[in-house]
């Protein structure tokens, strides 16, 4: 029987990818075929993302990826969450903003003012990050961006737009808006009205598993199009257990067959994010990125392998809150440290060997509030994304936390993207029931 080809691209905040996957003999298999740099860049004062070069490039790996397997049956784009493309009729409104801009600190009580937080996260069980896109919204509307605008698409959702023109808003991308109902499963009208943003742009959501279109033959898929929903449908975990998936953010979490949205989650800021046929309690809690700004600034020119070996090695053992906005989007990552250690290190390994410990505290912290709120206890931690392949970090991990720790370096997010595409026809719904239809 001839193989059946797919093709996903995962496109992260510092690189995308293209790569092409199909089943053999019961396996997803999978080929890295194009890979393109992203990043965030400045314009008059704000970070912003290029998103016509993002385009090109999706597009250029496309045709890469036909060269090699020019029958490739479907094909769909995930991304990370938050970002959005606001248009008007088939054209983009730039600059297209980076969820890391600091516009939304002038709107965040204002929005708060029309709606406690405590009222939003009971409706939509959305954990609070300064830059959720109910912040970002406001923030257009209060500059006047949102006039005559038509649509808004999230980014990998407009990338399929511009693919195969169609408009689409996938379920578990949408979740991470802080507009969707935790008991509908649908963009929340009472939330939409109070803030007064148009109700055009928020139109009935689609489950993972949708073909929306047609690009060059192919079909267009929409997979789990939030990167840590199809990273987390990639993991090939045994039962249900805890997981990270670990990138510039570390997104930890569990899945739960409903949202919890009880004042005990609330207070510990747990988001619930929709998943392929269930719910993702998690937490989004600082990652890779502090490493990697550290090196950028520090060492750009050492290979990761000596800068942990050195870190190991050294004795510095303060740890810091990474969870700290000081950490979000400083001029100087090592600047940031020092403002908040008792002294600084006196050497670089000393700034490694404080993150990564206070990375693993900050994730130990974490599951004990999660096996709180499920009342549950969990035996083993996943990690999946580019900090599996951080052995010293793992080792931190385990210690801290207690946990098993399996370490798949693995495109599980590629894997997620592709089983989706897989699986489409199945007849099975990407949402999972509502807090009103279900219980734990």
């Amino acid at each position: 029987m001839s193989l059946r080809y797919h093709l996903a691209i995962d496109i992260g905040a510092s690189s995308g990818r293209h790569i092409v996957g199909w089943k053999e003999n019961g396996e997803i298999r999978t080929r890295e075929v194009y890979r393109f740099p992203n990043g965030v860049a400045e314009a008059d004062d704000h970070l912003t993302w290029d998103i016509d070069a993002l385009e090109r490039h999706v597009r250029a790996g496309i045709d890469e990826a036909l060269k090699l397997y020019p029958d490739i049956e479907s094909l769909s784009v995930d991304t990370w969450a938050v970002d959005y493309v606001l248009m008007k009729g088939d054209e983009p409104v730039l600059p297209c903003y980076a969820y890391r801009d600091s516009r939304t600190e002038a709107v965040i009580p204002v929005v708060h003012e029309r709606i406690p937080f405590a009222d939003l996260y009971d409706r939509t069980g959305i954990q609070f990050q300064p830059f959720n896109t109910i912040y970002q919204l406001c923030a257009d509307k209060e500059a006047g961006r949102l006039e005559s605008v038509t649509d808004f698409l999230m980014i990998p959702e407009y990338l399929m737009y511009r693919l195969c023109g169609a408009k689409s808003h996938e379920y578990t991308n949408a979740t991470t808006t802080g507009l969707v109902s935790a008991e509908t499963g649908e963009y929340d009208p009472e939330i939409i009205g109070a803030l007064g943003l148009p109700a055009h742009l928020f139109r009935p959501l689609q489950p993972p598993g949708t073909v929306i279109g047609e690009y060059k033959g192919i079909r267009v898929v929409l997979c789990a199009t939030h990167d840590t929903g199809s990273a987390v449908e990639g993991i090939p975990m045994e039962g249900n257990e805890l997981y990270i998936s670990s990138g510039t953010w570390s997104l930890l979490g569990v899945k739960t067959p409903k949202p919890l949205t009880d004042e005990r989650s609330m207070a510990a800021n747990y988001s619930n994010e929709g998943g392929v046929g269930y719910n993702r309690y998690q937490k989004n809690l600082m990652g890779m990125w502090l490493v990697n700004r550290l090196r950028s600034e520090l060492c750009p020119d050492k290979p990761w392998d000596e800068i942990t070996k050195e870190a190991e090695a050294k004795h510095f053992d303060h740890l810091l809150d990474v969870n700290d906005e000081i950490f979000l989007a400083p001029e100087s990552m090592k600047a940031a440290f020092d403002a908040r250690l008792p002294h600084p290190p006196k050497c670089t390994a000393g700034y490694f060997r404080c993150a990564y410990r206070s990375l693993a505290q900050g994730y130990k912290q974490a599951i004990e509030e999660i096996e709180r709120n499920t009342g549950k206890t969990y035996e083993k931690l996943y990690i999946v994304g580019g900090g599996a392949k951080n052995g010293f970090l793992n080792r931190l991990t385990e210690e801290a936390t207690g946990k098993e720790v399996i370490a798949l370096p693995i495109e599980a997010t590629a894997i997620g993207n592709l089983s989706v595409q897989i699986r489409r026809g199945a007849g099975a719904t990407g949402k999972p029931p509502r807090k009103e239809e279900s219980s734990c």
